[in-house]
């Protein structure tokens, strides 16, 4: 086994930058890389990260359109049949508070504004809605939409395409491998053939997964791996929470040091790729939050589906006090000033 001692983090730039693909053997030695080098990776993932997204950082803002009520059986999830976790469960949002949600993503900076809805796959009549839904905040707000309604059809991710929608998000959450341990109700391959249908559909692809669900080095670089072959445009990666009341409520195998170098292996994997660091950022990062944005260019802002999230206001002030800047949906950089009030560049 390659020793992690015997590799040159900036060599490994270099190779992802060239469009190289990781060995497997550097890859495990990202992942049990010592602690004494983290910096190092994390200056050497930021290379790469430079290279194609300079210092901005992108805001997703999620709304939680449609809360639990799912017949599938996610072992990671407070939102499924079998858990029995205390959470709000409600059908589809009226279009007027997903405005007001469109609303409140636009005044916090965000580009995209993520739709999500739990379920196996949408009805007729709630895809309907989300459709209705999504050319009302077309019309009123200068947003980027990302749909996650779970398992979709290829005449489902044409409809998507007609009304506007820019990503359609469906994570892989972990390796083939090791999707039967976390999920029973779909398979692996359900979750690629969606994936597939939003390609073919034009639209482009977010897609990521969970760490720290009692999965190898293997798997998690087996999902990045799979990633790269998919190309998905957009990476959430989430760091699971343990929520009582779920088959995962006792699995505590994360540090932020690990983390962080699962985020410079993703960044080495998929170099040119938006890289989000999503659920969990802030129970498992905790202090070095700041760091994930070196090999990360996205967060989410705001809470997430189930659980919060960190203070607006600290997120903004984080981004700036790192040296980073919030980028538009048009691209272009937004400052922020020090005191955690968004302001636009001159």
């Amino acid at each position: 086994m390659l020793k992690s001692s015997a590799l040159n983090w900036n060599e490994l730039a270099d190779r992802a930058l060239a469009g190289e693909l990781l060995t497997r053997e550097a890859a495990r030695a990202v992942l049990n890389a010592p602690d004494s080098v983290l910096l190092e990776q994390l200056a050497a993932a930021y290379r790469v990260r430079y290279h194609y997204w300079e210092n901005r950082v992108r805001l997703h803002f999620l709304l939680n359109a449609q809360s639990g009520l799912c017949p599938e059986d996610c072992h990671y999830c407070s939102q499924s049949k079998i858990s029995t976790a205390e959470i709000e469960k409600y059908p589809l949002l009226a279009q007027e508070k997903i405005l007001d949600a469109a609303a409140q993503a636009k005044k916090l900076q965000a580009g995209t504004f993520c739709l999500v809805i739990s379920g196996r796959s949408p009805s007729e009549r709630v895809f309907t809605q989300v459709l209705d839904a999504v050319q009302a905040v077309k019309a009123n707000y200068d947003l980027k939409i990302c749909a996650c309604l779970g398992l979709l059809s290829q005449e489902q991710t044409l409809r998507l395409a007609e009304v506007g929608v820019d990503r359609v998000n469906h994570n892989l959450n972990t390796s083939d491998d090791y999707h039967s341990q976390i999920c029973t109700t779909h398979t692996f391959n359900d979750r690629t053939a969606t994936l597939e249908n939003v390609k073919a559909a034009g639209i482009t692809t977010c897609s990521g997964g969970i760490i720290g669900m009692g999965e190898s080095d293997d798997d998690v670089i087996d999902l990045a791996f799979s990633l790269r072959e998919l190309n998905a445009t957009s990476v959430p990666l989430n760091f699971l929470i343990p929520i009582p009341g779920t088959p995962f409520e006792k699995i505590k195998d994360l540090n932020p040091r690990y983390c962080l170098r699962v985020l410079c292996l993703f960044r080495f994997v998929l170099p040119t790729q938006e890289i989000r660091i999503a659920g969990g950022r802030e129970v498992h990062l905790r202090s070095l939050q700041p760091l994930g944005l070196y090999p990360a260019n996205s967060i989410f802002i705001g809470d997430y589906l189930t659980t919060p999230g960190q203070a607006t206001h600290s997120d903004l002030k984080m981004i700036c006090d790192a040296g980073f800047v919030i980028e538009s949906p048009d691209g272009s950089p937004i400052e922020v000033s020090s005191r955690a009030t968004v302001v636009s560049s001159p």
